[in-house]
């Protein structure tokens, strides 16, 4: 049994569908990321699986539990644990009063561990802290009881370089226990280090759901050419070479004359490409894995912003969430 399931999950608010049919499983013992930008409907899908809005149509199910029963999405969040994207605590209260407060709501296993490596400042009330400090609490109470999944929104928000590092460490070893994580964000480098697998949504509805590799193959490499003399444009007219990029004369003179600079993204094979070369004078040759918003920007070309944009309009029009009220970032 997966660890959530949505089938054909669909929240209309009369002018957009915010969710529209979407549907994906969750296994268990995976960290499975969400991707889409701001309006792109991740936070309704997020606040529909706790049960804070009911969907219009569709089934939701955490931990085998139906989110639309009371009594079993209660069950269900006993073993969950959730981080919004901007986490919000009584500010007149310490840090410790927090955690107190969260021991006795839900239990305390593990806040001893969580401390001494997140390390808020306890003794400081929550309205001194910095919006890094409140996400260092946040991570703390999120995973105190031990769940069996953990729903995150945007989670290194506010973190430090060093911070994000030891989050990705620990969430990695938590996966390795068996942990589920569903991981929202919009940050692709966050889900390359961290994601078995993601799934996109974009309008609301679910554009891909795919292994994290087969992304990265999709985005292909990035392919940097220094050499001695220009190559006839005609030999780089290979299979898997695109958005070609040449800079003649830019590279350092030779004996052979004034060489060229090339950069292109390819999705070929390889070894073809080094056989097309082969009778060239390589004075540097770079291939790299090539950056996962490419992919990500396949999915929604120029028009992200723009659809994010109407989305949002679109919502609060029909007196719904937008990102302006939800305080979400997200509808």
């Amino acid at each position: 049994m997966a660890a959530i399931e949505l089938e054909s999950l669909t929240k209309d608010y009369g002018e957009v569908l915010a969710n529209d049919g979407v549907t994906f499983d969750v296994e268990r013992g995976e960290i499975f990321g969400y991707l889409g930008p701001n309006g792109a409907g991740k936070t309704t899908t997020i606040r529909t699986l706790l049960g804070l809005l009911s969907p219009t149509a569709g089934t939701a199910r955490l931990l085998g539990r139906d989110v639309t029963d009371e009594e079993q999405l209660l069950e269900a969040k006993r073993r969950l644990g959730y981080l919004p994207d901007d986490p919000a605590f009584d500010e007149t209260a310490t840090g410790r009063e927090i955690i107190d407060l969260h021991a006795s709501i839900k239990g305390d296993e593990r806040s001893d561990e969580l401390l001494e490596l997140f390390d808020p400042p306890l003794d400081r009330e929550v309205r001194e802290y910095s919006r890094g400090n409140v996400q260092k609490l946040g991570l703390v109470v999120t995973f105190m009881h031990d769940p069996d999944l953990v729903i995150l929104d945007e989670p290194t928000s506010g973190l430090d370089p060093l911070l994000q590092q030891r989050f990705n460490e620990f969430l990695r070893a938590e996966r390795e226990q068996g942990m589920t994580v569903f991981f929202s964000s919009h940050i692709l480098s966050e889900v390359r280090r961290l994601c078995d697998r993601v799934g996109i949504i974009r309008n609301g509805r679910l554009v891909a759901v795919e292994p994290v590799e087969s992304l990265l193959d999709r985005s292909g490499k990035v392919v940097r050419l220094r050499t001695a003399a220009p190559i006839p444009t005609e030999a780089l007219e290979i299979d898997g070479v695109h958005d070609l990029e040449t800079a003649v004369g830019a590279a350092e003179t030779t004996d052979a004359g004034t060489g060229s600079e090339y950069t292109f993204t390819f999705t070929g094979d390889v070894n073809a490409l080094l056989e097309a070369l082969r009778e060239y004078r390589l004075l540097d040759l770079s291939i790299e894995e090539a950056p996962l918003e490419e992919v990500f920007m396949r999915f929604y070309g120029g028009s992200a912003t723009t659809d994010r944009d109407e989305q949002g309009d679109r919502v609060a029009a029909a007196g719904g969430e937008s990102e302006g009220d939800t305080g979400d970032g997200d509808v």
